[in-house]
């Protein structure tokens, strides 16, 4: 998977394609397969795959919101827009998650897909509106 991956990375970078990863250490559980969502597992994930292909200079990396989260994005210099979240997670929560991560460094956004289809409460709209008010929303200064 890995000599694939790296393959493709290098082959779109040569078209100066951007191509996004989504990194996970994973493990089989009760025969299914189950995302590490920590921030050291996420760390080691962005490091492999900050280091396929020829070059990182098209790759982005769609990364979930984990605890510590600073951590996870001090340890690469790729751009990151965040995933949806847990779908088992409450709407609030990830919106939080999301408020919390996009004053990062190297956080450039959401890629929300089913958050935003179908919400908790079926109301689409208001889903898209909450999430772009926060993707919009002014951008504190971030302590360095």
């Amino acid at each position: 998977m890995l000599e694939t991956v790296g393959r493709l990375v290098s082959e779109s970078a040569a078209l100066q394609l951007p191509i996004m990863i989504e990194p996970f250490l994973t493990t089989r559980r009760d025969g299914r397969v189950v995302n590490a969502l920590t921030a050291d597992a996420m760390v080691q994930a962005v490091s492999i795959a900050a280091g396929l292909g020829d070059t990182s200079a098209y790759t982005w990396l769609k990364l979930p919101v984990v605890p510590d989260m600073e951590k996870v994005m001090a340890a690469t210099t790729l751009p990151v827009p965040l995933l949806g979240g847990d779908p088992d997670s409450g709407a609030d929560d990830i919106y939080r998650a999301w408020q919390d991560a996009l004053v990062l460094p190297g956080v450039h956004g959401v890629v929300a897909g089913r958050r935003l289809l179908y919400p908790e409460d079926g109301r689409v709209a208001d889903a898209v509106a909450t999430a772009a008010s926060i993707v919009h929303a002014p951008t504190p200064a971030v302590a360095r």
